[in-house]
Protein backbone atom coordinates (compact mmCIF):
# COMPACT_ATOMS: atom_id res chain seq x y z
CA UNK A 1 0.00 0.00 0.00
CA UNK A 2 1.61 3.56 -0.79
CA UNK A 3 2.18 5.95 1.84
CA UNK A 4 -1.19 8.12 3.11
CA UNK A 5 -0.38 12.04 3.63
CA UNK A 6 -2.14 14.94 3.44
CA UNK A 7 -1.61 18.81 3.19
CA UNK A 8 -3.49 21.70 2.70
CA UNK A 9 -5.06 22.28 -0.61
CA UNK A 10 -3.81 25.72 -1.93
CA UNK A 11 -4.96 28.26 -4.48
CA UNK A 12 -2.77 26.63 -7.35
CA UNK A 13 -4.53 23.38 -6.53
CA UNK A 14 -7.75 24.43 -8.24
CA UNK A 15 -7.30 22.41 -11.82
CA UNK A 16 -6.30 19.55 -10.03
CA UNK A 17 -9.63 19.72 -7.56
CA UNK A 18 -11.56 20.16 -10.86
CA UNK A 19 -10.06 17.72 -12.62
CA UNK A 20 -10.78 15.28 -9.23
CA UNK A 21 -14.46 16.91 -9.18
CA UNK A 22 -15.21 16.33 -13.13
CA UNK A 23 -13.90 12.64 -12.74
CA UNK A 24 -16.63 11.67 -9.94
CA UNK A 25 -19.20 13.08 -12.35
CA UNK A 26 -18.17 11.18 -15.81
CA UNK A 27 -20.29 7.82 -15.37
CA UNK A 28 -23.17 10.63 -14.88
CA UNK A 29 -22.42 12.70 -17.55
CA UNK A 30 -21.42 9.87 -20.10
CA UNK A 31 -25.15 9.45 -20.80
CA UNK A 32 -25.63 12.99 -21.47
CA UNK A 33 -26.66 13.94 -25.44
CA UNK A 34 -24.30 17.04 -24.86
CA UNK A 35 -20.62 17.96 -26.64
CA UNK A 36 -17.56 17.75 -24.22
CA UNK A 37 -17.19 21.67 -24.57
CA UNK A 38 -20.48 21.75 -23.14
CA UNK A 39 -19.52 18.90 -20.68
CA UNK A 40 -16.48 20.53 -19.48
CA UNK A 41 -18.22 24.08 -18.93
CA UNK A 42 -20.95 22.47 -17.01
CA UNK A 43 -18.46 20.59 -14.82
CA UNK A 44 -16.38 23.71 -14.21
CA UNK A 45 -19.54 25.75 -13.28
CA UNK A 46 -20.29 23.13 -11.10
CA UNK A 47 -16.96 22.70 -9.10
CA UNK A 48 -16.62 26.22 -8.94
CA UNK A 49 -20.12 26.45 -7.08
CA UNK A 50 -19.44 23.64 -4.51
CA UNK A 51 -15.96 24.16 -3.81
CA UNK A 52 -18.22 28.29 -3.21
CA UNK A 53 -20.84 26.26 -1.04
CA UNK A 54 -17.79 24.69 0.60
CA UNK A 55 -16.15 27.03 1.57
CA UNK A 56 -18.56 29.45 2.60
CA UNK A 57 -20.30 27.00 5.12
CA UNK A 58 -17.76 25.30 6.41
CA UNK A 59 -15.16 28.09 6.76
CA UNK A 60 -13.64 26.20 9.70
CA UNK A 61 -12.60 22.97 8.48
CA UNK A 62 -9.84 21.49 6.90
CA UNK A 63 -9.36 21.07 3.34
CA UNK A 64 -6.68 18.75 2.69
CA UNK A 65 -5.24 16.99 -0.37
CA UNK A 66 -4.70 13.34 -0.48
CA UNK A 67 -1.01 12.46 -1.05
CA UNK A 68 -0.04 8.88 -1.78
CA UNK A 69 3.86 8.18 -1.96
CA UNK A 70 3.66 12.39 -1.96
CA UNK A 71 1.44 13.01 -4.94
CA UNK A 72 -1.82 14.22 -5.25
CA UNK A 73 -4.63 11.47 -5.40
CA UNK A 74 -7.83 12.81 -3.71
CA UNK A 75 -9.14 15.55 -0.95
CA UNK A 76 -10.80 15.10 1.99
CA UNK A 77 -12.69 18.13 3.45
CA UNK A 78 -13.64 17.31 7.45
CA UNK A 79 -15.30 19.74 9.97
CA UNK A 80 -14.21 19.10 13.33
CA UNK A 81 -17.19 20.19 15.82
CA UNK A 82 -18.52 20.05 19.31
CA UNK A 83 -20.58 17.45 18.96
CA UNK A 84 -19.30 15.09 15.71
CA UNK A 85 -16.87 14.95 13.11
CA UNK A 86 -18.36 15.94 9.48
CA UNK A 87 -16.97 14.67 6.57
CA UNK A 88 -17.50 16.87 4.03
CA UNK A 89 -16.48 15.07 1.05
CA UNK A 90 -13.70 12.39 0.11
CA UNK A 91 -12.47 11.15 -3.54
CA UNK A 92 -10.16 10.10 -5.19
CA UNK A 93 -8.94 10.01 -8.60
CA UNK A 94 -10.15 7.20 -10.75
CA UNK A 95 -7.00 5.52 -10.72
CA UNK A 96 -6.74 5.23 -6.84
CA UNK A 97 -10.36 3.48 -5.91
CA UNK A 98 -11.48 0.33 -5.73
CA UNK A 99 -7.46 -0.23 -3.63
CA UNK A 100 -8.89 0.20 -0.11
CA UNK A 101 -7.30 3.88 0.06
CA UNK A 102 -10.73 4.81 1.01
CA UNK A 103 -11.61 2.30 3.48
CA UNK A 104 -8.22 3.29 5.22
CA UNK A 105 -9.49 7.13 5.36
CA UNK A 106 -12.66 6.14 6.78
CA UNK A 107 -11.03 3.88 9.61
CA UNK A 108 -8.74 6.81 10.23
CA UNK A 109 -11.86 8.76 10.85
CA UNK A 110 -13.76 6.77 12.36
CA UNK A 111 -10.68 5.43 14.80
CA UNK A 112 -10.85 9.52 15.45
CA UNK A 113 -14.59 9.70 16.69
CA UNK A 114 -13.94 7.06 18.44
CA UNK A 115 -10.95 8.49 20.55
CA UNK A 116 -12.96 11.71 20.86
CA UNK A 117 -16.39 9.72 21.91
CA UNK A 118 -18.16 11.58 18.68
CA UNK A 119 -20.32 10.83 16.01
CA UNK A 120 -19.05 10.73 12.28
CA UNK A 121 -21.68 12.31 9.61
CA UNK A 122 -21.48 12.58 5.73
CA UNK A 123 -24.06 13.59 3.29
CA UNK A 124 -24.20 10.86 0.51
CA UNK A 125 -26.13 10.97 -2.92
CA UNK A 126 -28.52 7.99 -3.04
CA UNK A 127 -26.69 6.44 -6.09
CA UNK A 128 -23.01 6.90 -5.02
CA UNK A 129 -21.15 3.44 -5.20
CA UNK A 130 -19.12 4.83 -1.82
CA UNK A 131 -22.66 4.37 -0.29
CA UNK A 132 -22.05 0.12 0.11
CA UNK A 133 -18.50 1.57 1.71
CA UNK A 134 -20.35 3.21 4.57
CA UNK A 135 -23.17 0.85 4.95
CA UNK A 136 -20.16 -1.70 5.87
CA UNK A 137 -18.06 0.43 8.35
CA UNK A 138 -22.10 1.05 10.01
CA UNK A 139 -22.76 4.20 9.06
CA UNK A 140 -26.85 4.44 9.45
CA UNK A 141 -29.40 6.51 7.19
CA UNK A 142 -30.56 9.08 9.82
CA UNK A 143 -32.53 11.23 7.32
CA UNK A 144 -33.78 11.40 3.71
CA UNK A 145 -32.58 14.55 2.57
CA UNK A 146 -33.87 14.60 -1.10
CA UNK A 147 -30.84 13.10 -3.40
CA UNK A 148 -28.70 12.84 -0.24
CA UNK A 149 -29.03 10.80 2.64
CA UNK A 150 -27.43 12.05 6.06
CA UNK A 151 -25.20 9.06 7.41
CA UNK A 152 -23.93 8.56 10.71
CA UNK A 153 -21.32 6.32 12.58
CA UNK A 154 -21.80 6.08 16.69
CA UNK A 155 -18.68 5.45 18.15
Amino acid sequence: MPEITFRPIHEDDREFLARLYASTREEELSVAPWPEKQKAVFLRQQFEAQNTFYMEQFAEAEFSIVLLDGEPAGRVYIDRREDEIRLIDIALLPEHRGQGIGGRLMADLLDEGREAGLPVRIHVERFNPALRLYQRLGFQHVEDQGPYYLMEWQP
